[in-house]
C-alpha cells in the first residue's frame, strides 16, 4: 500500500493527543495551528479521493492518463480493490462471476475508450467455441438478440489488470474517513483513521487542494415496515434485504416446501425471482413465490417522447437509462432543466425497471401457469408473526379488499436508497463543508460535478456516483456514468492546471500504452 506522505517535508505535529477534538468537530474551517495542536500529523497530498471503490477508480485511471504522477494522488477507502463492495452487493443479490450484469459492451471499466469492449473481448477469449455468438449479439441487439451484457467475473478481471498498470497500490491509503473540512487560506483536511496499529496516532490529516468524493451508495434502505418487524421481534433471519448476505434463505427452500414473499419489481427483485425459479427447476424446491408489487405495470410507460414496454407488473428496459441518456438528445435535454423540472424528468425517464430476457421471461411464464408464482398488488398495511412461525403480510388491494399471506420468509429487494444523512461523511458536508441538496435528496453539483459551495479559495471539491443522481447528468450510477464524470473532473483541473487535458495526441498515445498494457 501507499506511504501517507509522498517525498518531501514531514508531517507537521505539535503535542496533543491525535484525537479528534470537540474544537474541531465543531469548526467548519480549520487552521493549519488547530489540527496541529490536536497532535493529528499532517500530509501533504494535492489530490484526495475519498471512497476507493468504482467512483474512486475511474477517476484515478482518467487523471493517471493525463499524467499525474503516482504520487500526487491518495486513494482513502476501506476496500483493498475498487469492485470489493460493488462484488459484495453483487454476491448478495444473486449475482456471481460468471452471471451477466447490467452493462452493455462498450461501458468497460478499465478503459475509457471503450474499444475493445466487453463482447469483443469475450469473443477472442473463447475462440472457436463461443466467437460468432456475442458479436452476433451486439450487432442484431435489441431486434433479434437480447441486450448484449458482460458477465460480471469478465469487469472484475479487466479491472485488476488496470490497477496493476495504474499503480493503484501505490496510492491506496487503507482506513475510514472520519471528516472533510475546509481550510484557512485554502484547499481542505481530510481527516483520516487508518488501520489500528500502522501510525502512531489514532488519525492522519491529508492537507489537499483537491478533493473527490466518490463514496457509493449512503446506505441500505429497508422498508419501513420491514424494519420495524426486524427490531421489534428480532427476526433478521426470516426477513432479510436483497443486498445482506442472505443465503441460508436458497439453502432452507431446498429442503423444505417453503412460502416466500418478495418485494420490489426491479432488477434486483426480478434476479432473485430468477434465482428462486432457478432453485425449483434444477434442485426441485418446492418454493411458492409471492411476488408484491406496488404499482403493476400492464402496457408501456413513461412520457409521450420515450415509451417502454410492461407487463405482468414489470416495466422492461435494458438499461437503467436510455442510452441517449449517456450521450444522446435526453442527455442534452437534461442539461437545459432545473430543479424539480429536472428530477420530475429523470424519474420519469428511469424509476424501476428491469431489462427483458427471454429465458427469464420462459420461468415466468412456467410459475404463472403452474400457479407457484403469484403476484398482488396493492399497499402493505402490517407484518407481523403468525402461526407454527410464519410471518403474515396483510396487503390492501387496489379495490379496497385485504389478503393476508403467511410466508416462511420475506426478501426486501426495494433497493439501495439510503439518504445522504445516513453516511457519516455526507451528513458533516453538508453541515458544515458547504454542501447543499439538490431536489432529489442528493448531493447539489455543477456540470462539471464540482460540489456546489464548497470551494475553498483555490482549493476545489467534486462528487460522483449514486450520491449525486439529480444532477444534470442522470446515469451517473453506472459504469460509463463514472467514467463520463472522471473526464469532467479531469477537464476542470487541467482548467486549474493540475494536469494537461486529455486531447487527440495524449489519447491516442493513452490507448496505445493500455493496448500494451505498459505502466503509467
Amino acid at each position: 500500500m501507499a506511504s501517507l506522505n509522498p517525498p518531501g517535508a514531514p508531517p507537521a505535529v505539535s503535542g496533543g493527543s491525535g484525537e479528534l477534538t470537540d474544537h474541531l468537530l465543531n469548526t467548519s474551517i480549520w487552521s493549519d495551528g488547530d489540527v496541529a495542536a490536536a497532535g493529528i500529523p499532517i500530509y501533504d497530498v494535492p489530490f484526495i479521493t475519498v471512497g476507493g471503490g468504482m467512483g474512486s477508480f475511474a477517476l484515478v485511471d482518467t487523471l493517471k492518463i493525463a499524467g499525474v504522477p503516482s504520487s500526487q494522488i491518495r486513494v482513502l477507502g476501506q476496500n483493498t480493490i475498487p469492485y470489493q463492495t460493488y462484488k459484495y452487493l453483487c454476491a448478495n443479490s444473486q449475482i456471481d462471476e460468471n452471471t451477466r450484469i447490467r452493462s452493455d459492451s462498450s461501458s468497460v471499466m478499465d478503459n475509457i475508450w471503450g474499444w475493445p469492449g466487453y463482447a469483443v473481448r469475450e469473443a477472442f477469449g473463447k475462440r472457436p467455441e463461443g466467437f460468432f455468438k456475442p458479436l452476433w449479439s451486439v450487432f442484431s441487439e435489441p431486434i433479434v438478440a437480447d441486450y448484449w451484457t458482460p458477465q460480471a467475473g469478465q469487469v472484475f478481471h479487466s479491472i485488476d489488470r488496470e490497477m496493476v498498470r495504474i499503480g493503484w497500490n501505490e496510492m491506496l491509503v487503507p482506513g475510514l474517513v472520519r471528516v472533510i473540512r475546509r481550510r484557512y487560506g485554502g484547499g481542505y483536511f481530510v481527516l483520516h483513521t487508518p488501520p489500528p496499529g500502522t501510525t502512531p496516532t489514532r488519525r492522519v490529516a491529508f492537507r489537499c487542494n483537491y478533493v473527490h468524493v466518490g463514496v457509493g451508495y449512503p446506505g441500505l434502505r429497508f422498508l419501513a415496515d420491514l424494519q420495524e418487524y426486524r427490531q421489534k421481534y428480532n427476526d433478521y433471519r426470516h426477513v432479510v434485504n436483497a443486498y445482506e448476505p442472505h443465503d441460508h434463505v436458497y439453502e432452507e427452500l431446498t429442503r423444505h416446501a417453503s412460502v416466500v414473499v418478495v418485494r420490489g419489481s426491479g432488477i434486483v427483485g426480478s434476479r432473485i425471482v430468477e434465482r428462486l425459479l432457478g432453485d425449483r427447476e434444477k434442485h426441485g424446491a418446492q418454493t411458492v413465490i409471492w411476488h408484491l408489487f406496488r404499482n403493476y405495470v400492464s402496457g408501456p410507460t413513461g412520457p409521450p417522447r420515450f415509451r417502454r414496454y410492461g407487463e405482468h407488473g414489470f416495466a422492461y428496459q435494458g438499461f437503467n437509462f436510455s442510452r441517449a441518456g449517456w450521450g444522446g438528445t435526453i442527455k442534452h435535454q437534461i442539461e437545459k432543466l432545473e430543479g424539480p423540472e429536472r428530477i420530475a424528468f429523470i424519474r420519469s425517464i428511469g424509476g424501476t425497471n428491469t431489462p427483458w430476457r427471454k429465458e427469464w421471461q420462459e420461468g415466468l411464464r412456467k410459475g404463472r401457469a403452474g400457479g407457484y408464482y403469484r403476484t398482488h398488488v396493492g399497499e402493505v398495511e402490517e407484518v407481523y408473526p403468525g402461526e407454527n412461525g410464519l410471518i403474515v403480510t396483510r396487503i390492501r388491494s387496489t379495490d379496497g379488499a385485504v389478503l393476508e399471506i403467511p410466508a416462511n420468509y420475506i426478501i426486501d429487494a426495494t433497493g439501495l436508497e439510503g439518504t445522504t444523512d445516513d453516511h457519516r461523511v455526507l451528513a458533516d458536508l453538508l453541515k458544515h463543508g458547504g454542501a447543499g441538496k439538490n431536489p432529489n435528496g442528493r448531493l447539489d453539483v455543477e456540470k462539471n460535478f464540482e460540489l456546489r459551495g464548497t470551494r475553498s479559495e483555490t482549493g476545489r471539491m467534486f462528487a460522483s456516483g449514486s450520491i449525486t443522481l439529480g444532477g444534470y447528468y442522470a446515469p451517473v450510477d453506472s459504469f460509463l456514468g463514472l467514467q463520463y464524470v472522471a473526464l469532467q473532473v479531469a477537464d476542470e483541473l487541467a482548467n486549474l492546471g493540475f494536469c494537461k487535458k486529455i486531447g487527440p495526441g495524449k489519447s491516442v498515445a493513452g490507448w496505445w500504452n493500455w493496448a500494451r498494457n505498459k505502466r503509467i
